[in-house]
């Protein structure tokens, strides 16, 4: 389908991508980008978390102040591409994703004509970009994968990491759609314009207190854990971001700003070597979960390390003009 200018204004277009119908119906995503003022060969394609969708403007503004254009993805069932009839944010397998995230690299290297692709994976989005990256590792449809926070592991005491794990995974196989847990909303509260933070957002898709935890979701999530806990073979460079420590949700105002509230970042970090075999790790001091949201000076010394990291691994573009 055709591009047409984005909710984000005039230098966003989207592109609804239409997806092969699951049992609830219609599937699309949503391809949103924002093009460089001059022609480059070079690319990001931006993959978001969990009850989320792609909003972050200062974002794109950074990747194309750096000669990239600027690509982000709207899952299935999320922000721009939740239709009325799914459940929100809704899978069984991770690996449903590789339809979008396959057509969104056809779409920006064979019609768009870029010849180096990054791909940025928040939270959720990370755990799925990594495992979509190494099973495309034999490819080359990728040139280098960043992380923002990327969830590796369950943000649980050991036994719900384990006994819990099993009990979700029996669930799932008679009750998918039963609810096994929430997100609690001082995260979302301490981002949101309206409760005090810095940041506007589209509330619908989202919430401040999330959506519901689903057992067949919930199981995708830790097969994916899993998978990567016995090792994966990224073939394109990898850098992984994450703040320098974790704080749990309760935690005084200052701490929430200025701390991972949503993952164990010791997971992030011990995990991070089991991507492949070139992996880099940069910690944030006063960095949150969204590393990208986070209060200054962090912002910026995430944005500096990512830069300062794609000048050494992500090559240069081709020649070209449009």
């Amino acid at each position: 389908m055709g591009s047409s200018e984005d909710i984000l204004g005039p230098e966003y277009s989207a592109r609804t991508i239409p997806l092969q119908p699951d049992a609830e119906g219609d599937v699309i995503a949503t391809l949103v980008s924002r093009k460089c003022s001059r022609p480059t060969g070079r690319a990001v394609l931006y993959v978001h978390g969990f009850v989320d969708y792609f909003f972050q403007t200062h974002l794109a503004d950074e990747w194309v102040n750096a000669g990239y254009d600027f690509y982000a993805v709207d899952l299935r069932k999320y922000g721009r591409s939740l239709l009325p009839h799914q459940t929100p944010n809704y899978t069984e397998s991770l690996q449903d994703y590789d339809e979008e995230l396959d057509a969104a690299v056809r779409i920006i290297r064979e019609e768009d004509g870029h010849d180096v692709l990054v791909v940025l994976g928040h939270s959720t989005g990370g755990l799925v970009a990594s495992l979509w990256a190494h099973r495309r590792r034999f490819e080359s449809v990728i040139d280098a994968l960043v992380l923002n926070s990327p969830w590796f592991d369950l943000n649980k005491p050991l036994l719900q990491r384990t006994v819990g794990t099993a009990v979700v995974d029996r669930l799932a196989n008679y009750q998918p759609r039963r609810q096994v847990g929430a997100l609690g909303d001082r995260y979302g509260r301490s981002l949101h314009a309206s409760t005090g933070g810095t940041w506007d957002f589209n509330l619908t898709w989202k919430p401040l207190e999330g959506f519901p935890v689903l057992a067949g979701w919930l199981r995708a999530i830790r097969r994916g854990h899993a998978e990567l806990a016995k090792g994966l073979d990224i073939r394109c460079p990898v850098l992984v971001c994450a703040s320098t420590a974790s704080a749990a949700e309760n935690a005084p105002p200052e701490t929430i700003n200025a701390a991972d509230i949503v993952l164990n970042v010791k997971h992030i970090a011990e995990r991070s070597v089991r991507l492949g075999r070139l992996v880099t790790l940069a910690r944030i001091d006063g960095g949150i979960h969204d590393l990208a949201l986070s209060a200054e000076p962090a912002r910026s010394q995430f944005f500096r390390e990512v830069f300062r990291w794609a000048g050494a691994y992500v090559p240069e573009a081709a020649a070209r003009t449009r």
